[in-house]
């Protein structure tokens, strides 16, 4: 019975070697061995395997059998699947491949896809798996360490995180094309507030934002709030007239393109923040991770949305 646990990589070199070679003495110099020591690997492969795999001429040459020919095939499988292996070992040590987990706030998912195609083309053996959720659900990701990297506005107070800015990321005020602050310059505070706000959830990072400026310019004033839970549904309630919201500019480029929507002129407006990269600094970053990390840096935003 064969005993396939007990086959050693130097038993199959030697296979390999007689049959390249035609003969255990040729075989035993280019291995740098004895030919008892080749002889007695060989043995041993065929005791292992419960065949006969090579056919021992008196002249001192030595022929593969039938059963020799199969087990040299499996070799070669072997040899390419060990070769394989070692060049996805040194792609990852080189940071060339692997996996890396993405988390980007809702907002991102306007240009995440874009950014993942280009690491994706950049980076062939580097799989990266995207994750989008609002602000509390990608900080809550980063605190149980199911994301690695993250791409988000003000970066959190905990876990505390490594953090660079990658682009700006102006916020506005927008409005339908018929509404009546539309094209009205340096809009007062009162009139804005007299509008109705369509906001996202709580828990986003646009809902902190605009909460906090309608505090400031109102002194607390009462406003009136719908809330929606995506900015898809934002901006058509807008566009139907139904109120106005402040919102990523990154979400609404091709609907201020196309007039569909417009912006507001009011004090501040827009709101200049900035995108980050980060991660926990806690993370001791792989090679892939190093690799992704960098790139997306190196890109200085020019994966965004442009107006």
């Amino acid at each position: 019975m064969a005993r396939l646990e007990s086959i050693t990589l130097k038993q199959l070199r030697a296979l390999r070697a007689v049959a390249e070679y035609g003969s255990i003495t040729a075989a035993a110099e280019i291995l740098s061995l004895t030919p008892p020591a080749v002889h007695t690997q060989l043995r041993t492969l065929e005791q292992n395997l419960d065949c006969t795999l090579l056919d021992r001429s008196s002249s001192g040459g030595a022929q593969l059998t039938n059963e020799g020919r199969a087990v040299l095939d499996a070799d070669i499988t072997i040899e390419s699947a060990l070769e394989i292996c070692s060049r996805k070992l040194r792609a990852y040590k080189e940071g060339r491949s692997g996996l890396v987990l993405l988390g980007v706030v809702s907002t991102g998912k306007y240009f995440a896809p874009r950014l993942v195609a280009q690491l994706r083309d950049a980076f062939p053996e580097i799989e990266v798996s995207l994750k989008v959720s609002n602000r509390d659900g990608i900080v809550t990701a980063l605190q149980q360490r199911t994301i690695e990297l993250a791409i988000m506005g003000r970066p959190p107070r905990t876990p505390i995180v490594h953090s660079e800015p990658i682009g700006e990321h102006p916020h506005v005020i927008i409005a339908a094309p018929d509404n009546p602050l539309a094209g009205v310059r340096g809009i007062a505070p009162q009139p804005l507030l007299d509008q109705t706000f369509i906001a996202r959830e709580q828990g986003s990072g646009t809902r902190i934002l605009m909460t906090r400026y309608l505090d400031r310019i109102g002194g607390g004033t009462p406003y009136r709030l719908i809330e929606m839970d995506s900015n898809e549904t934002i901006k058509q309630a807008v566009i139907a007239g139904l109120g106005i919201a402040m919102i990523s500019q990154h979400t609404v480029t091709d609907e201020l393109r196309s007039r569909r929507l417009v912006t507001l002129d009011a004090d501040t407006l827009p709101i200049r923040r900035q995108w980050y990269l980060l991660h926990r600094a806690d993370l001791d970053l792989s090679p892939t991770l190093k690799t992704v990390f960098g790139y997306i840096s190196d890109q200085k935003g020019a994966f965004l949305p442009q107006l």
